[in-house]
């Protein structure tokens, strides 16, 4: 609109001028020829707009054979910044909000299931948890340095009040990851996942005893059918032991503390960068207790018995593998928590974990009584209904706050 007013004013001036000239008399030659006095001046005249006195404050809206010449210009007409933007089209992921989000949700579900069949084949022919931990935070520190290098994400800055507040939390993910995978190795996976269902109750007894807050009467009672349903699947699992079965509640209590920890620590660093430093930390706590408990009989026989069984080749890259997905797979759960609500993403969770039970029985062809498989039903339904009330709840406080 500018340019438009501009090129209209102009025209005005000039038609001004012209009639100006053809009113005006010419004066004589007498008068105009003698080199004593001044040039002539013209008055202003309200159409001819920037005239003042002869002197012209904008040459192009004079006739070309007025002016002198002048070097050509060349003008550019540039939108404003804001017009820009509305006329830059919206991209995928604004126009498909809801697809976007679905696609994390599947690529959430996928990861998961791969790592934890690929995991549990792995130790069907390689049967050392601890060494098989420490290669999945080895595999997840090496991406998030590559993550770095690149600037994606830029790494934040830490300090020693940071590491001291974020060691705790590491510790318990260490702790929490190993006898989880203990748990995987010594019992099925639709079993060890049926036990780490409890890991809400740990949750409201560690809030209620721990914390001093007070739990709702509401999520006490919808945790009954998950410890019900527990103890039916135990009683029948035909791969109970009490390896397994410890070790998956040594994981709950231990991610439980880290969920206490994680609270104490919160810090102004984004997701990704606090849970590459915890992957850091979770790493160098996972090696010794590695060395002490299988270092002797990896040297021995472990890594030979592997390769014998599998080939050096499919055993490295089984390993590799194995340690991308589980890196990728919380990734993307984070990832998925920033795009949907609490409640959205506490469901989206208790079934993720149906699909690993379900997967896990198809793929291994895992035989299950009717005991356990409706224990395990239970279960799950109780942490879907826990997961419902606590997430309202938590929404409703939210909104008073604000």
């Amino acid at each position: 609109m500018s340019a438009l007013g501009a090129l209209s004013g102009g025209a005005a001036g000039v038609a001004g001028l012209l009639s100006l000239r053809r009113r005006a008399a010419p004066p004589p030659s007498g008068l105009a020829s003698s080199p004593h006095l001044p040039p002539l001046k013209r008055t202003v005249v309200p159409d001819a707009g920037q005239l003042v006195w002869g002197r012209q404050l904008r040459p192009a809206l004079l006739p070309a054979a007025l002016l002198p010449a002048q070097p050509a210009r060349r003008h550019t007409l540039r939108p404003p910044a804001a017009a820009a933007e509305e006329a830059k089209p919206a991209g995928f992921f604004d126009k498909y909000p809801a697809l976007v989000t679905g696609f994390f949700f599947f690529m959430w579900y996928f990861l998961n299931v791969i790592f934890n069949i690929l995991n549990k084949k792995i130790y069907n022919y390689f049967p050392y948890p601890y060494f098989v931990s420490l290669i999945h935070l080895v595999v997840g520190v090496v991406y998030c340095l590559i993550s770095w290098s690149v600037g994606l994400p830029k790494r934040a800055p830490i300090n020693s009040t940071l590491l001291k507040l974020l060691f705790p939390v590491a510790l318990c993910h260490a702790l929490g990851h190993v006898t989880s995978n203990v748990s995987f190795a010594a019992v099925a996976v639709s079993f060890a996942h049926t036990i780490k269902a409890l890991e809400p109750f740990f949750n409201a007894a560690a809030t209620q005893f721990v914390l001093g807050q007070q739990v709702p009467l509401s999520l006490w009672l919808s945790l009954a059918p998950v410890v019900i349903g527990v103890s039916m699947a135990s009683l029948t699992e035909l791969s109970f032991n009490w390896t397994g079965f410890i070790n998956a509640m040594i994981s709950n209590i231990s991610f439980t503390y880290r969920s206490i920890y994680s609270k104490k620590a919160m810090t102004d660093m984004d997701s990704t960068n606090v849970y590459a430093y915890i992957s850091i930390i979770s790493l160098i706590v996972c090696i010794p207790p590695a060395l002490i408990f299988e270092g002797p009989k990896l040297m021995q026989h472990g890594f030979s018995d592997a390769i014998a069984k599998v080939g050096l080749q499919k055993f490295v890259t089984d390993l590799f593998l194995v340690g991308l997905f589980y890196h990728l797979y919380n990734q993307l759960a984070t990832n998925t928590l920033e795009r949907v609500a609490p409640l959205t993403h506490a469901v989206g969770n208790v079934l993720k974990r149906v699909f690993v039970i379900g997967f896990s029985i198809i793929v291994f062809g895992n035989r299950i009584t009717t005991q356990t498989g409706i224990g395990t039903t239970i279960a799950i339904a109780g942490v879907a209904m826990y997961s419902y009330i606590k997430a309202k709840i938590e929404e409703e406080k939210r909104k008073k706050s604000a």
